[in-house]
């Protein structure tokens, strides 16, 4: 989908960056798409964050390049449990201008092309965002009846499967797994399951020896060639919700490496949640960009300035 608020606030950077022949496809809110070929496309991920489903108009200095080196990282980590849609992290030689060449370091996805499901996978692992606020109200999460008495950011005795359909604008619709199985079928509904759930099993253990807690996150998937592809980015602080381990604490809030820091700020503004968002101060920005970076250094193991100085993980 090209959303309005993101093509406004599009980088030219990837337009002097990649080769002339490559063309522009559209902005998501993040992500920059581009075609390379019938089969290729590139994904260039931006320094913009959206909040409520709305893009602000403040950048967060070297966002794009985390998503970019984390989403590199758990698709080589997770490619035994199901393949995806990377194929290489860098573009071939070519004549584009060097200067820009270096301000695309660390951002680049050059991606198999895949025909994106109708569904959007989030699992949960602990009683968090939206789903605290669903619980609430009903009782349940996306449908799922749950034990009364839960309080906020409680563990799950097992992580919950939670559909939802691609909103073109606006917030996402949760659906239950039956919706799931008319939309993609039986087969591909209990494949998806299967694989989301084995992927926040791999990733909440593989974050929890790095002192994280991952409370919940968002998968995509597409199909290419009639094979079944883990696709857009994976476990990262835009698609999931990580909290700092040694905090910890359920009834409350929780610390967080993720855009929370964002929303916490926002809801405190006289903001209707519609565009345009407001500018962040500089302290939000600081503070943010300090988040994912940890994040990225604490679940790979790496140093973030060799990403940024090597393009490549460490």
């Amino acid at each position: 989908m090209c959303w309005p608020e993101a093509t406004r606030w599009r980088s030219t950077l990837a337009d002097r960056a990649v080769r002339s022949d490559t063309r522009f496809m559209r902005s998501g809110k993040v992500r920059d798409l581009y075609e390379l070929d019938t089969q290729r496309l590139l994904l260039v991920a931006s320094d913009r964050i959206s909040a409520f489903d709305v893009v602000l108009p403040t950048p967060i200095p070297d966002k794009g390049r985390v998503l970019t080196g984390l989403s590199r990282y758990w698709f080589r980590e997770t490619a035994h449990l199901v393949p995806n849609h990377l194929l290489a992290t860098d573009l071939p030689a070519s004549g584009s201008d060097p200067l820009a060449a270096s301000d695309m370091r660390g951002r680049l996805m050059v991606c198999r092309r895949a025909e994106p499901l109708p569904v959007e996978v989030i699992v949960r692992g602990y009683l968090a965002g939206s789903a605290w606020q669903d619980y609430q109200r009903t009782g349940a999460v996306s449908g799922i009846a749950l034990p009364p008495g839960l309080q906020e950011s409680e563990r799950f005795r097992e992580p919950l499967f939670t559909p939802s359909t691609k909103a073109q604008q606006g917030h996402d619709q949760n659906i239950g797994s039956e919706e799931v199985v008319r939309l993609v079928g039986q087969d591909l509904a209990e494949q998806i399951r299967s694989i989301a759930l084995a992927l926040y099993r791999f990733g909440a253990a593989r974050a929890e020896r790095a002192g994280i807690i991952l409370a919940d996150t968002k998968f995509e998937f597409g199909l290419a060639d009639g094979e079944l592809l883990l696709i857009d980015e994976v476990l990262t602080p835009d698609s999931s919700r990580f909290w700092d381990a040694d905090a910890f604490g359920p009834g409350r809030p929780q610390g967080s490496y993720d855009k929370q820091f964002v929303r916490d700020w926002l809801e405190q503004q006289p903001w209707d949640k519609t565009p345009p968002g407001p500018e962040l101060p500089a302290d939000v920005v600081a503070g943010t960009q300090l988040r994912y970076v940890e994040a990225f250094e604490r679940i790979t193991g790496g140093s973030f300035d060799h990403y940024l100085a090597a393009d490549e993980l460490a």
